[in-house]
């Protein structure tokens, strides 16, 4: 069975320069990093965009950390919306900025040595109907499609509560409506399947193992989207941590905590403590 590569979202760092987060994690002893594009954190808009991933790529070798890039960043594109345009956004021009942005974390992540980038479908837009919302979701995604067949990288899609795609068979919609393509890929979000999946999160691992290509992790309650430090929810994570081993995901399962980023570094600390024994003995035969 695997060891699970374990690490920490840049978006609970954010109080960090890019470079003393990747210092604390490596420091920490975490395996990777889900790498966040932001404003403060390698903005994907800025100028000289080739330059900064080079020097993060240098740094990533430097500490020895994995890496996989991560879309959730809240205004990145528009400094009033959160997490708009979405790739469901009614104007066209809203969902092709999306689809560029998501294009270029692939490249970024091609740059980087990533082997997975993450997003998600976003909120259906009021007065939209489901057919009309899949049909948006779809189309936008086949240029980020393209881009990551072309450069080798999976396109992680993550079920989030109160999105077009919320749950794992929602996630299967979207294979079908696209015909399955190869690059197509799955994020699981361990604290989403407590939330509102009807399997237990375990469970939930084990239906999605032939599609896992990232994973982030953290408490939650069932019926209330909140990420909660461990312990302050309601799982019950030596089954979870099992079961990753024992289908052989050998992506990062990275900690997803964006709303504790005041106290960033002592969350980090406290989740390797939590997680990583455990994880080595879920990984001992």
């Amino acid at each position: 069975m695997n060891r699970l590569n374990l690490g920490y979202g840049t978006n609970g760092l954010t109080d960090l320069r890019l470079s003393d987060a990747l210092a604390l994690l490596a420091d920490l002893g975490y395996d990777g990093v889900g790498l966040t594009l932001d404003h403060m954190h390698l903005d994907p808009l800025a100028p000289d965009l080739a330059v900064r991933t080079k020097e993060t790529a240098a740094l990533l070798d430097r500490y020895g950390l994995e890496v996989a890039v991560e879309t959730g960043a809240r205004y990145v594109l528009d400094p009033r919306r959160k997490h708009g345009p979405s790739l469901l956004d009614p104007d066209p021009g809203g969902r092709a900025a999306r689809s560029a942005l998501l294009v270029t974390a692939v490249r970024v992540a091609a740059d980087l040595g990533a082997r997975a980038v993450h997003c998600f479908s976003g909120v259906t837009p009021a007065g939209t109907d489901p057919d009309t919302a899949w049909r948006r979701f779809a189309d936008a995604l086949a240029p980020v499609l393209e881009a990551a067949d072309a450069a080798g990288i999976a396109l992680a899609v993550e079920p989030e509560p109160g999105h077009l795609l919320a749950t794992l068979a929602d996630f299967h919609r979207l294979r079908g409506l696209l015909g399955d393509p190869e690059p197509l890929g799955l994020t699981l979000d361990i604290g989403h399947c407590q939330c509102l999946e009807e399997a237990s999160p375990a469970d939930c691992v084990r239906a999605a193992a032939p599609w896992l290509r990232h994973v982030q992790i953290e408490d939650m309650r069932r019926g209330v989207h909140e990420h909660l430090p461990f312990g302050a929810g309601e799982i019950d994570f030596p089954p979870v941590l099992a079961a990753l081993a024992d289908t052989g995901y050998d992506g990062l399962t990275v900690v997803e905590l964006p709303r504790h980023s005041h106290a960033g570094p002592d969350m980090a600390r406290a989740a390797i403590e939590f997680l990583r024994p455990p994880a080595n003995g879920a990984t001992t035969c």
